[in-house]
């Protein structure tokens, strides 16, 4: 994606966060006619450190329905692409000190290059699954196995399963920090707003970057 680097982390620990607080991603590939094949689906990010390496490997979890062609897709062309976006929201020039300004839109969003691979087994699928249950609601484990190893083979076998290590990841936080005359506006606007622009003040809090103080308002 476009990464002005005013906008750019590389802190893997905000990425990290992001993916979790905003786990409905947008997973595309190439389909078999060489154009963008996108589904929309939850992913778990799982964090791994081998035992010969230091750095921590992200990995992510999920899977598709069975008549969904995108494992097909996955399976013959394994590099693909993950996207996540956390809040967003407008802002008007109005933030400014001065009128000589345009809107534009904030917004959080993580990228990822992956390198699937389908994860067939019955024990290791029921293994991710239980992962995902783990993640999202954990209670209802126990539902889960009591419904039965042939209800439970049922369901395995109506899906596809799949791992997703990531290869490159990028990691935009796009809240115009090039801007700071108008961060301590901006940042009142945003507290008094919407649940998506409230999400965007927490951020800014996050990163240092406005006083929690009065915005000064010139007239």
């Amino acid at each position: 994606m476009y990464l002005p680097p005013q906008f750019k982390s590389s802190d893997g620990a905000i990425a990290a966060a992001l993916i979790r607080a905003h786990p409905f991603a947008n997973l595309i590939s190439v389909d078999d006619d060489g154009l963008p094949y996108v589904t929309n689906l939850p992913l778990v990010l799982e964090e791994r450190t081998a035992a010969d390496q230091e750095e921590t490997q992200f990995v992510l979890l999920g899977h598709v329905a069975g008549p969904n062609p995108h494992w097909r897709y996955l399976q013959a062309r394994p590099r693909a692409v993950v996207t996540f976006l956390g809040p967003h929201a407008y802002m008007s020039p109005q933030v400014y000190p001065d009128l000589a300004r345009v809107p534009t839109w904030n917004y959080l969003a993580v990228h990822c290059t992956v390198q699937a691979s389908l994860v067939e087994a019955p024990h290791d699928k029921d293994a991710l699954l239980k992962k995902l249950i783990g993640e999202h609601e954990p209670a209802y484990a126990e539902q889960w196995r009591g419904l039965g190893q042939e209800y439970q083979h049922k369901m395995l076998g109506g899906i596809v399963a799949f791992e997703l290590p990531v290869t490159q990841l990028q990691c935009k936080l796009k809240l115009n920090q090039h801007r700071t005359e108008a961060h301590a506006r901006m940042k009142a606007v945003y507290r008094a707003g919407t649940p998506q622009e409230q999400a965007l003040a927490e951020w800014m809090d996050r990163l240092g970057m406005a006083p929690d103080v009065p915005p000064q308002v010139t007239p």
